[in-house]
């Protein structure tokens, strides 16, 4: 195999770009998406049924549906019904915070439920609101047994954040494609691709296993 290292000479700059743009879109979708994971979660767990199914709806429907049919959609469809043209930075955001916010709600959930009912019953018994209860005693403890799906879900996010190639974000992955459609070739481009993506979940994993180890310490 006659491997081209020139090649990787000239995109070089590209997908360090690339890059940059996957880590962008990776970290706005991980921040967005917790935030309104959060409060789809809660909404889930309220106890009228009529007003957590809309909550049931949005999960199911963004957990049961492909992620590469659901950027299309919102590419094509819901980002020019309200900006009135088509934007592919802000529907790659748009889809990866709504994706992540549906898989975030039901770890939230779990984790939330996970923890002894009897600890909620103590905080009101000190005389907490539901409210205080959650944010100081129930959520804090729940964070800690959340950290290793939520950091599986981070992962994923950044592998699904490729997809964004389809509709021409200038990501990590729309660079490879570019290089291998200009010069043929293939183990350059994809293996390149590949190596990078290693090495960004690889990092990732890393940092959020320091934070668990540092979190079970305290």
């Amino acid at each position: 195999m006659d491997f081209r290292w020139d090649l990787l000479a000239e995109y070089g700059p590209f997908f360090v770009k690339g890059t940059l743009l996957t880590i962008g879109l990776s970290l706005a979708g991980i921040l967005l998406g917790t935030i309104l994971g959060l409060f789809i979660g809660l909404g889930k767990m309220l106890k009228k049924k009529v007003y957590a199914l809309p909550f049931s709806w949005y999960i199911t429907f963004f957990r049961g549906t492909p992620f590469m049919v659901q950027i299309l959609l919102i590419h094509f469809a819901v980002v020019p019904l309200f900006l009135g043209e088509t934007n592919a930075i802000t529907a790659a955001i748009l889809t990866l915070s709504l994706n992540a916010a549906a898989y975030i709600a039901e770890i939230l959930r779990a984790g939330i439920q996970s923890i002894e009912k009897g600890q909620m019953e103590a905080a009101r018994s000190l005389g907490m609101n539901h409210v205080q209860a959650m944010r100081y005693i129930i959520l804090p403890q729940a964070f800690k047994r959340m950290i290793p799906p939520l950091g599986n879900e981070f992962i994923v996010l950044i592998k699904e954040s490729s997809l964004a190639a389809l509709i021409a974000a200038p990501e990590l992955m729309y660079w490879g494609r570019a290089m291998q459609g200009q010069y043929y070739r293939v183990w350059e481009p994809y293996l390149t691709t590949a190596l990078i993506y290693l090495v960004l979940t690889l990092s990732l994993s890393y940092l959020l296993s320091r934070l668990e180890r540092r979190l079970a310490t305290e």
